[in-house]
Parts: structure tokens; sequence; C-alpha cells
């Protein structure tokens, strides 16, 4: 070859210059790749620094710990000493004894409350000390948040309910018993709950509510497993509340209830039937709403200054299911409930029975009159309300998520 040819020197020039500008396009790369990994490394310590002065503000020092066999940790921590009273409103107080009892509380039924996988072996914290599931630094980096962790999200688009529900001017507690039950859930951040809502008559943006059931949630739990969890807003799910005792407000009371811990045992289908009794009402001296399991077993209460609208009275409650959908408007295979549509009943179906609503003279009431009935889309969860002489009003709820007529 002819190097000498005018051509072939250009060519080769040209050669050259292509293969300078892919080094320094190489080098530039490798820079920027430099660059991202620093700040992906300061970023991911900063978070950590972050986390780590969150945990120590959630996880008080304990008086004893108790290693769950699902794997939790269950702090004891003096009742004085817990979450809630970081709040600003509830700085330097004290946990108030329980109140009196309202007329009619009492149901029959066997009340243990040794119904939680940390308590079955016999464990307990001592008198003057609550438990407190532990928060763990993988449970933050997990949910990838560190301000407003574990809260809902409020997107009806994502949410899918099948309730019964009642509209009053004036409610003062509701109740309901409930069978738990081990939904699947298909995706991680998906969850499936059935609890009792209590609601003020408010907007979207500013409404208040108060929320206690069982709750299947691998995102927050880390596992397949129903837990007892609670929750409360006063601005619409949009700054305050949390699940269990992620933030202040909820006062713990009862040494050996802990909230986001697994219950066990559950219901089967077709066999034993499991379920948990609970009541929210609202002590008329304080205005404070307290949770009650069974009967006469308080859990703690929702002091009245945490809200804005539901001081004293509630407009609304709900009893019923939920799920939530990340690939909406296509359905997936979370369920709700047992997993099964209410038309199979007893032994198969979830339900909801003994509710009740407390009266403006304190006294619980059985349902004098049918709900109302609401389901997002019955194809896929639907609800079917009854009435018999044992159970009064009640209804049954739940279903598959994704099937042939719920594509």
């Amino acid at each position: 070859m002819d190097f000498s040819s005018p051509i072939i020197s250009l060519l080769l020039h040209f050669l050259v210059l292509v293969s300078l500008f892919c080094i320094v396009i190489c080098l530039e790369s490798n820079s920027q790749l430099a660059n991202q990994t620093l700040r992906s490394e300061e970023e991911f310590h900063k978070l950590k620094k972050i986390i780590a002065t969150r945990l120590n503000k959630i996880n008080k020092s304990t008086v004893k710990t108790i290693q769950s066999p699902d794997g939790d940790i269950i702090d004891c921590v003096l009742t004085h000493k817990q979450p809630a009273f970081d709040h600003p409103l509830l700085k330097g107080q004290k946990p108030l004894d329980p109140p009196k009892l309202p007329k009619r509380h009492n149901l029959k039924g066997n009340w243990s409350e040794n119904f939680q996988m940390w308590s079955l072996s016999g464990e307990s914290c001592p008198d003057g000390t609550i438990p407190i599931r532990r928060m763990t630094e993988q449970d933050m980096l997990t949910t990838k948040r560190t301000s407003g962790f574990e809260k809902k999200v409020n997107d009806n688009t994502k949410h899918l309910h099948a309730v019964a529900y009642m509209e009053w001017r004036e409610i003062y507690g509701a109740r309901a018993t409930i069978n738990v039950w081990i939904p699947h859930v298909e995706i991680s951040n998906e969850f499936s709950l059935s609890q009792i809502w209590l609601m003020s008559n408010s907007s979207e943006k500013d409404v208040n509510t108060i929320e206690a059931g069982w709750q299947l949630s691998p995102h927050i739990y880390k596992d397949s497993r129903p837990r007892l969890f609670i929750y409360w807003t006063a601005d619409g799910y949009q700054h305050t509340g949390c699940y269990n005792l992620a933030c202040p407000g909820f006062v713990h009371t009862n040494k050996n209830i802990a909230l986001g811990a697994a219950i066990s045992p559950t219901s089967t289908y077709n066999g034993n039937q499991f379920d948990i009794t609970l009541s929210i009402w609202n002590d008329v001296k304080t205005g404070n709403w307290w949770l009650d399991y069974g009967s006469g077993n308080f859990i703690g209460y929702w002091p009245s200054s945490l809200f804005t609208h539901l001081k004293d009275v509630a407009a609304e409650t709900h009893w019923g299911g939920e799920v939530t959908n990340t690939h909406y408007p296509h359905a997936t295979s979370t369920q709700m409930g047992s997993g099964h549509f209410p038309d199979e009943g007893f032994k198969k179906a979830s339900y909801f029975k003994n509710i009740g609503v407390l009266d403006s003279d304190n006294t619980w009431v059985p349902l004098f009159a049918e709900p109302k009935y609401f389901a997002t889309n019955a194809n896929c969860y639907n609800i079917k309300g009854e009435n018999n002489c044992d159970w009064g009003y009640h209804f049954y709820y739940g279903g598959p998520g994704k099937n042939k007529n719920c594509p």
C-alpha cells in the first residue's frame, strides 16, 4: 500500500482523529461515572446518617428485649418515654388511666391478650412498660423514605375497597369482630387490610381518620403475616399520622399487646376461624379516642388534640377491606380477606360481625338499620350484607383480585 498517496494519507489522519475523539469521550464517560458513583456513595452515607437519627427518635431505651419467633424484636419501653410524648402537643404528659367502659360494652367471648406471636411463649413486658416493635435500618432503606415513614398514600385509583358504611351526624364510636386471614399479596409494596374507620365530615384534603384492624404488608413488615395495626391522620394523609407508633401521636397503654406485631393463630379455609374484636370510642370526659381489644383490654388512645375535626365526634364510620393495586387499571392477584368472594359464606369468606356504634348516651347499640355497601370493583372484590338473630347485621367481603372477570 502506498502511504504517500494523498487519499491514503487523508484517511489515516481521519482515523487518528476518530480514535482521539473516542478516547476523549471514554475518559469523560468514565469521569462522569466516577462522579456519579461518588455522589451515590455520598448520598447513601448521608441517608444512613438521617436514618440513624430517625431511629434514635423511634427506638427508645429498653427495660427488656424480647425476641419473637417470627424474627421481630420487641422492646419493653417505659410508658412515659414512648414515642407519643415526643409530639409537641403531648410533651411532658404521661399516659392517662383507662376510662369507665361505655354501657353495654360486654361481649361474650374469650379475650386473651396472648394472640400475637411474640407473646405465645409466655413472654411479656414488665409493669410500667409497653411493647414496641423495633424499627431497623433495613426497614427504612427498603422503603427509601426517612420522613413520613409508614404513611399511606391517598391515591384512590390504586386503593380498592369493599366496605359497609353509615353516615350519621354524630358517631361516638364503632366496633366489630373480624376474622383474620393470610391473604396473598402479589407485589411487595401492595397491602391487604381489614379495618374499622372513623372519619370526620370534611373535605378529602383535610379529612381526619382513626383506623384499626389487621393488615398484611410485605413492604412495611418484611414478611407475609397479618398484623394488628392502627393508623391516623388529621390532614387527609398528607403530613400528619402514620402506622402504629412510627410517629408521635397514639398513646400506648397495654403491656401485653404490641402494635404491628403478627397475629396468631389465623383462620383456615373451611376450617377453624380466628377473629379479633376491636372497639374505638370517644371518652366524653377527655375527648380522647380509646382503642379496646375484646372487652375491657385497653390498648391505648388517640388524644383529641391530634385532630382538627375529629375532636369528640365522628360523622361517618366504615367497616371492611382495602387493598392496593400498583398495576392500575389492570388487576393484580393481591387478595382481600380470605381471597374468596362473599357468596361462599362462613368458613370460606371473610366476615365482620358484632357490628355496633356508640350513641350519644354512651351506650353501645347494634346496628338498627342495614348499612350501605360499596365495592370499588365487585368483579375483583365484593361485599354481601346479611341479618340474623345471632350476628345481627353483618357481612361477608373479599375476593381474589385478578380473575377472568377482573383482568
